[in-house]
């Protein structure tokens, strides 16, 4: 039986050569392709456990096929790759909801390591019946969020936060907890990323509800969930 199916999306032959021979060498089954259009039509023949995402790609940016991947496949999990190890990069890919990073050049050994991390968690999430929170019904088998009865579109990023805030409401989480909670490595992340995803989080919740703010900012210490009497 073949393992996991990894999509692996990298313009460059010889890199995906060594990215292939790796995870093959691992048991997961391998799917190289060499342009984001070729990766739509993989992902669209037969799902993909993972996906592992060079930013600079022939036809189109790295990031903005995550964002087409995750609208055929909700939930993908993904590792983005790159040749600059910039900040401005990594912020990005983490905001948009990818599972990590890592920079070429890069041990092959260290890339299968984190596809096995990425999988493990995405693995120990357990299979759970929707619970509610007062306004917010959790459905965490299928990392959904409803809100006064009407469904979330949320990034990964953004429903592990709210799912966090909504399990406690009243309870003040810091902006360390949060990350430690929603990111598989919180040290790659900054508090302004934090800060970012309940922007929009806001935003959404605000879409449903213009008159309610259940997200609370504690000013130095962190956000809550708002208690409703």
């Amino acid at each position: 039986m073949s393992g996991p199916r990894i999509l692996v999306v990298e313009d460059e032959p010889a890199i995906a050569d060594t990215i292939v021979y790796a995870l093959a060498t691992e048991g997961f089954e391998p799917v190289w392709c060499a342009t984001g259009g070729a990766a739509l039509d993989a992902v669209g023949r037969a799902p993909c456990a993972l996906a592992i995402l060079d930013i600079g790609l022939p036809d189109i940016n790295g990031f903005d096929l995550f964002k087409r991947l995750a609208q055929l496949a909700p939930g993908l999990p993904a590792i983005f790759l790159t040749a600059r190890a910039g900040e401005i990069d990594r912020v990005v890919g983490l905001e948009l909801g990818a599972d990590d990073y890592i920079a070429k050049p890069f041990s092959p050994r260290e890339l299968v390591a984190r596809v096995r991390t990425v999988l493990r968690r995405v693995q120990r999430a357990a299979a759970a019946p929707a619970a509610a929170t007062g306004a917010f019904v959790i459905d965490d088998e299928r990392k959904t969020i409803r809100y006064r009865g009407r469904p979330l579109e949320l990034a990964r990023y953004e429903y592990r936060l709210l799912k966090a805030l909504a399990e406690r409401p009243g309870r003040v989480f810091s902006r360390d907890e949060l990350m430690q909670k929603a990111w598989d490595d919180p040290g790659a992340s900054f508090d302004r990323t934090v800060d970012a995803h309940v922007k929009t989080l806001r935003a959404k919740l605000r879409a449903i509800d213009p008159h309610a703010d259940p997200i609370q900012t504690h000013r130095g210490l962190g956000y809550s969930l708002r208690e409703e009497p």
